[in-house]
């Protein structure tokens, strides 16, 4: 039952969730005395939902994986409900210009967002093998209203980051299983333009784009996060500050202890750091995909590869926009940025993809068992 504790990936989890606690500490710890009068405001929630996190961990990889895979696709539809209620006056709760949030009690704010880019891949995945489960009685159409719908939610809040991750997410996922190029072709050359209007008719996403390509012609406004966090990756160099001695996130840079705090993690641990943090994260990634690759069932591998595909895009996503290399976008970065409702639902995304790796355990065992069991009813059978 206990056989995870020896995964790699799981290990791998666990040492980011205890990286994560280091980082939200000293990149808050300044803000937190001037904003709430207690260095330990940030890190103290963020150590209750890194304890609810693991348990959610856990508790995923215990769940029969038949239940996953008959009532999976309900989640999808739960998520969009909590996406909706965001727009309930009282309810949902408005932060830097986006309703994103559900405020609940002793002010605790959940984000349904992150729970619904992870359910799109068991949504996916329901959908390969929609024979199998409740699915496969509704028309197509009804689907599809089922998945747009939801993702106009998330442009209504508005929330693009999110809206194109699932995009993103389901154009690979096409790709991977074999989706002919010439569908592939037309849905990009529908989508591309789609997307550069979302982008450019909306005032302030153009601003962020003409900032990217230019930061220094608006040094103070709108190149000022972006100019910020490259000064702070300069000094780091290559060993950094030291752990608790970086200078940006002395109110020189804003979001420090969420959107931007790679560039804190970059100066204090420096190049050698920053370069570690990364391979972490591309052996979680990896590990993922391996275990995408060795599921046999269509339903195991599209959801694997789906939710590794989600966590790769989310770090590649934040990572590229704190180094200066895509336009600024408010996607936290795994495990490392502050935020609980980021934290428990990515526990639950490897909580899904380790479930799928214990499955491999568990049949090979049954397999093993079942043939050394055969072997001796025919050694019994054979002495008679």
């Amino acid at each position: 039952m206990l056989r995870y504790l020896s995964s790699s990936l799981f290990l791998a989890i666990i040492t980011l969730l205890g990286i994560g606690l280091v980082q939200v500490y000293s990149s808050s710890f300044i803000f937190a005395i001037e904003s709430y009068g207690d260095g330990l405001f940030f890190f103290k929630r963020q150590l209750i939902f890194a304890i609810i996190a693991v348990a959610v961990l856990i508790g995923t990889i215990h769940i029969p994986f038949r239940y996953i895979e008959k009532y999976g696709w309900a989640l999808w539809f739960a998520a969009a409900v909590g996406v909706l209620a965001t727009f309930v006056p009282g309810l949902g709760v408005r932060v830097g210009g986006a309703i994103r949030w559900i405020q609940l009690p002793l002010g605790i704010r959940f984000e349904p967002a992150e729970l619904l880019k992870i359910s799109f891949s068991i949504w996916f995945a329901s959908l390969m093998c929609r024979k199998d489960n409740s699915l496969g009685k509704v028309k197509w159409h009804w689907l599809i209203i089922g998945l747009i719908i939801p993702l106009l939610l998330l442009l209504k809040q508005p929330d693009f980051g999110s809206f194109a991750i699932i995009m993103m997410v389901g154009v690979a996922l096409l790709f991977a299983f074999g989706l002919q190029w010439k569908y592939i072709a037309g849905a990009l050359a529908v989508l591309l333009p789609a997307f550069y209007f979302l982008v450019m008719l909306v005032p302030y996403r153009r601003a962020r784009v003409l900032a990217f390509l230019d930061p220094w012609s608006d040094p103070a406004q709108k190149g000022f996060q972006v100019i910020q966090s490259m000064l702070s990756f300069h000094s780091g160099g290559l060993t950094g500050a030291g752990l608790g001695q970086g200078q940006g996130k002395l109110f020189f840079l804003p979001e420090a202890h969420t959107d931007f705090t790679l560039a804190v993690f970059g100066e204090e641990m420096g190049f050698v750091g920053f370069v570690a943090i990364l391979a972490l994260y591309g052996f979680v990634v990896f590990r993922g995909i391996q275990i995408a690759v060795k599921a046999e069932e269509p339903f195991k591998r599209a959801l694997a590869l789906g939710l590794s595909v989600t966590f790769a895009l989310s770090v590649f996503i934040n990572s590229g926009v704190v180094m200066g290399l895509l336009p600024t976008k408010g996607l936290t970065l795994p495990f490392l940025s502050y935020g609980g409702s980021s934290l428990v639902a990515l526990c639950f995304m490897f909580g899904l993809i380790l479930n799928i790796e214990n499955s491999f355990e568990e049949d090979t065992f049954s397999r093993r068992f079942g043939q050394s069991t055969g072997q001796n009813r025919w050694k019994s059978s054979k002495v008679k």
